[in-house]
């Protein structure tokens, strides 16, 4: 059975972008089919039963740019009942608002009805593993279900 996912990437200095990367052909691997969006709109999504939000904080705590129009469809809290959503965050636990571009997406979602299929990754550019590795070792952690 193949899923139909949303590989949905929020970068500033291109951390996530690379960790997005390394995710795709892994995810390719387990039968999902991947949208891959710099840019995800409500018709890029419609099909996607499942989102995965590979996403860097920047600033004080904030969304990437390139999220900015796409969380705020979200906030318009549109009917995504149904659907599910799983978090990776990049971010450097030297600052207080470690993922905090997590902190914001994961209320939004679940306010439109998602609901996450697997326990987020907050992933710290501090620890010695690349956070490539740290998001792959994530992966395989989920259960055989959503493979």
């Amino acid at each position: 059975m193949t899923i139909k996912l949303a590989l949905i990437v929020g970068t500033t200095m291109g951390n996530a972008e690379a960790v997005a990367d390394e995710l795709l052909p892994e995810l390719e691997k387990r039968q999902f089919e991947v949208t891959y969006s710099l840019a995800p709109t409500a018709e890029l999504l419609a099909d996607c039963s499942h989102w995965l939000v590979v996403c860097s904080t920047h600033g004080a705590g904030d969304l990437p740019d390139n999220l900015h129009p796409w969380f705020d469809w979200i906030q318009q809290k549109p009917s995504l009942n149904g659907k599910k959503f799983a978090l990776c965050g990049i971010g450097d636990s030297s600052y207080d608002t470690f993922c905090g571009a997590l902190k914001q997406i994961d209320p939004q979602l679940r306010s439109c009805g998602m609901i996450p299929f697997v326990d987020k990754i907050e992933i710290d550019v501090q620890q010695l593993d690349l956070p490539e590795d740290q998001a792959l070792s994530w992966l395989e952690q989920w259960p055989i279900m959503i493979r």
